[in-house]
Parts: structure tokens; C-alpha cells; sequence
């Protein structure tokens, strides 16, 4: 600006200032306060000059050759003087300070490496915000990175919390699986320093995590597919262990959710597999948002949920129908069919139909035939059972309905050899049943049936067998 330009300006500022002050002195009418703009210059674009062009070459290669201190001296050069040359300023850049950070001991150095790791991704948005396949939302969530990375005395992580919401919010399923992440850890940090104030936040940050992350691992068009689930996991993981998973206190959180979104399905599915990850399928909560989505649009989540539902009831009938009804929505293959089954196979035990418990139990088996516990069902149902009547059996009866024994501790051995985990309750019922076994002297008083060794258990049960007395 010239010089006499300054003066004139100079000049129509005392001639505005002078009435203003002069009414200061003389307060009559009061008069409308001026309001001055001033204007604001923006700052120039910095010049691409060739020697930066030239630096930024530099930079890379040396960095492509991992020699990050040889390229530390042209990459702060270029990063003062022409920051919006190119991203690989950036991208190069957090390479050469993640290594010196790691390679400093004095605490001050470790502290501007820190600082600057941070300040990067800010003038990387000032000058390349705008960038379509990197934009400001991206470089938000290399901001969080940053400051969780360097930032290892803060143990909450609070200034990363913003900016990772931000990036997450806006990229979605389209985040950083990283970011994705440590959203949700400075999510559990804050929670844990402070659960009252932020124990709604964790929750629905896990939420909308766990929502991508499960998105993302079913995608078959997504080449991380396997990371994604991994992650989804070790979130599972933090959420489980946080202790935010008190049934009650998400109760109180979704209540009025449910009540608002019964006619959103989305918003209830949401809810429904929340629930169903932190074991609260017993709320009242959960069974209502199963309820409302299995009226819009019956799914396998929304069937289980009503089928827990009546069980709370005792409705067991209603309980059948409604885990058979999500056996037919759910994939052939499906990690929770042998569940299903199991639980109807369960029903019919309880309700003393042991032929329709022990189909189901194998129906489970064929699922998944590492189950003990389907092996325990029918065993239970096999000791339970009385095949044979005085009507045609007479006297011999009494003896032969003893034979159910073996067929049950049979089930009980299979069971501990298919999961040792269970082998010290599957002994327990070996030992209880096997003193029900026909003792010698009734065996031999029955040469025909027992005088072979073998014995096929009649009736529905139909199971081969050995014979041995009781003990």
C-alpha cells in the first residue's frame, strides 16, 4: 500500500473518530455506534518454485530408501516454504517423524516431534482440505492417529476424541479401520476417567463402530474384510469388559429409543444385536424392539428375540415356533443354526417329549458335532424314558426299562470325548446312572436278552448297546 494511500486512510479514520469521541463528552441523543469492517487480506497461496518442486523429489526418494535423516533438512524446507507442492509432504513427512520420535531420548525433542505430527494434519487440511479422495474428514482421523501415537503420556486422549468423531461421522464405512478403532479406545478412555458423564457417549459410539466394523467384515467386495472382523472382535472385547454393559443401565439409555424408533427397522436391529453382544437378552427392552422389528419385517434376530420372549413367559410352545421360524431366515450355514436347535431340543426335554428332544439334538449335532452338551440332552432324555410296558413285556418290564442306562451313560461318555471341557459333569452322571444298571442277577435272569454282551435298547429309543451289571 503507498504511502499516501495510508495517509488518506489514516485521515478518514480520524475524521470517522473525532464526532464519536466528541459525543463521548457531550452525551445527549445518543447516536447508532459505527461498526467498522476491516478487511481481511487472505494469505497468498505459497509460491511452487523449482527448487521446491526439486525438494519434494528429494524427500521421497530419500524416503522411499528409508533414510529419513538425510531427508529431514529438504522435508523441512519444502514443509515451510511450500506446503501445498504436494500430499506427499505429508504423507512422506509423518514417516521422517514417527522415525525420529522413536529414535529421540530427550524428552523436549520427543515433545516437538509430537507436536509437529499434529500440526501437519492441520496444515494439510489448510492447504489440501479439499482433496476428493483425501479430504478433511480423512486427514481429521490421521490427526487422532497422531496424537494417540505420540501424545503416550496423555492417557485419556481427550483432544483426539473430537477429531476422530468428526472423521468418523462423515467417512462412515469408508473410514480408516485404524480410525474406526481408536475411535472407539479414546471413546472407552473418556468412559473409564468419567463413567457418569460418559457412559451414554461410549455406548453409542461402540454402537455406530460395531454397525461399520460389522458392515465392512460381511463385505464380500472388501479386500479387509478379515481385519475389519478382527477389530469388530477386539472391540466386542473392550465394550464387554468396560462394565458400560449393565443390562439395566441400557435399559434406561434405550427404553425411550425403542419407544420412539417401533416403527424404524433399522433402529431396532441396532438395538436387538446390541443386546444380544452383551448377554442382556432377558431385558424387557430387547424383547420389546424384537417384537416391533419382527412386525415390520420378520428377520432371524428379530424371531430369537421373540422366542426368548416367550420363554421368559413360559410360553414354550410359542418358543418352538419362533426359534423354527428364524431356522428358516437364517443361512445354511449360519454360526448360530446348531444353537437353535439346541434350544428347541432343550424345550421338548422340559416338556418330557423326548423323541422331538433328541431329533432336535441331532439336528444340532449335524450343525456342529463338537457339542457335548447335545450328547447330555439326549442322555437325559434316554434316562427318563420308559420303552417298555408291563402290557407286553409283563414282569420282565421292570428289568428291561433298566437297559435305558446304558443307552444314557453312553451319550454321557460321548460327551466327554467331544468336549473335555465338560468332563467332570459328564463323570458325575456316569457314575449316578450306572447304579441303576440291571444288576447280575437280573441279567441272569433274562439269558435271552442279556446272554449275547450286546442289547439294542427298544422302542423309539432303538440304540445299540453293552450290557454290564450295576456296580
Amino acid at each position: 500500500m503507498s504511502i499516501t494511500m495510508k495517509k488518506t486512510l489514516l485521515y478518514f479514520v480520524l475524521v470517522i473518530s473525532v464526532p464519536a469521541l466528541a459525543c463521548a463528552k457531550k452525551p445527549k441523543t445518543p447516536k447508532p455506534e459505527v461498526v467498522q469492517q476491516t478487511v481481511v487480506e487472505e494469505e497468498p497461496e505459497p509460491e511452487l518454485t523449482e527448487e521446491c518442486l526439486r525438494n519434494v523429489s528429494i524427500v521421497h526418494e530419500n524416503v522411499k530408501n528409508k533414510q529419513y535423516e538425510d531427508a529431514y533438512e529438504h522435508w523441512m524446507q519444502v514443509y515451510t516454504t511450500c506446503p501445498n507442492a504436494n500430499k506427499s509432504i505429508y504423507t512422506d513427512g509423518a514417516k521422517i517423524v514417527e522415525y525420529l520420535y522413536n529414535k529421540a531420548t530427550d524428552p523436549a525433542e520427543k515433545e516437538r516431534l509430537a507436536n509437529l505430527a499434529v500440526q501437519m494434519c492441520d496444515k494439510r487440511i489448510k492447504y489440501m482440505g479439499n482433496d476428493p479422495k483425501y479430504p478433511k474428514a480423512y486427514i481429521l482421523g490421521e490427526k487422532g492417529l497422531a496424537y494417540c501415537q505420540f501424545f503416550e503420556n496423555d492417557e485419556v486422549k481427550e483432544p483426539a476424541y473430537e477429531w476422530l468423531k468428526e472423521s468418523v461421522n462423515e467417512l462412515q464405512t469408508k473410514s480408516k479401520l485404524d480410525v474406526l478403532f481408536e475411535f472407539v479406545k479414546v471413546s472407552y478412555n473418556l468412559y473409564r476417567s468419567n463413567p457418569d458423564k460418559y457412559g451414554e457417549q461410549f455406548i453409542a459410539d461402540y454402537t455406530q463402530v460395531g454397525g461399520f466394523l460389522q458392515h465392512l467384515a460381511e463385505d464380500p467386495a472388501y479386500k479387509n474384510a478379515s481385519a475389519a472382523a478382527q477389530r469388530k472382535d477386539a472391540i466386542d472385547q473392550i465394550f464387554a469388559a468396560s462394565g458400560a454393559a449393565d443390562c439395566s443401565k441400557l435399559d434406561e439409555l434405550y427404553a425411550g429409543f425403542v419407544q420412539q424408533n417401533t416403527g424404524v427397522l433399522e433402529n431396532l436391529i441396532k438395538v436387538i444385536n446390541l443386546y444380544k453382544r452383551v448377554n442382556c437378552t432377558e431385558s424387557e427392552i430387547y424383547f420389546a424392539a424384537s417384537e416391533a422389528a419382527h412386525k415390520l419385517e420378520p428377520t432371524e434376530e428379530s424371531a430369537v428375540g421373540c422366542a426368548r420372549m416367550c420363554m421368559k413367559k413360559e410360553d414354550f410352545q410359542g418358543a418352538i415356533t419362533y426359534y423354527n421360524e428364524a431356522l428358516s431366515l437364517i443361512e445354511e450355514d449360519d454360526d448360530d443354526k446348531d444353537d437353535y436347535l439346541y434350544n428347541i431340543a432343550y424345550i421338548y426335554l422340559n416338556l418330557k417329549n423326548y423323541v422331538d428332544a433328541r431329533s432336535y439334538a441331532r439336528r444340532s449335532l449335524e450343525a456342529n458335532a463338537n457339542q457335548g452338551r447335545c450328547y447330555m440332552l439326549i442322555g437325559f432324555c434316554y434316562a427318563a424314558a420308559k420303552p417298555y410296558s408291563r402290557d407286553s413285556y409283563g414282569a420282565k418290564a421292570d428289568i428291561l426299562n433298566k437297559t435305558v442306562f446304558w443307552a444314557a451313560v453312553d451319550q454321557f461318555v460321548k460327551a466327554k470325548q467331544v468336549e473335555p471341557e465338560i468332563a467332570e459333569t459328564a463323570s458325575k452322571y456316569i457314575a449316578d446312572y450306572s447304579r441303576y444298571f440291571p444288576t447280575k442277577e437280573e441279567m441272569f435272569d433274562l439269558p435271552n436278552e442279556f446272554g449275547g454282551g450286546s442289547f439294542i435298547v427298544g422302542g423309539w429309543i432303538n440304540e445299540k448297546t453293552v450290557c454290564r451289571p450295576a456296580k
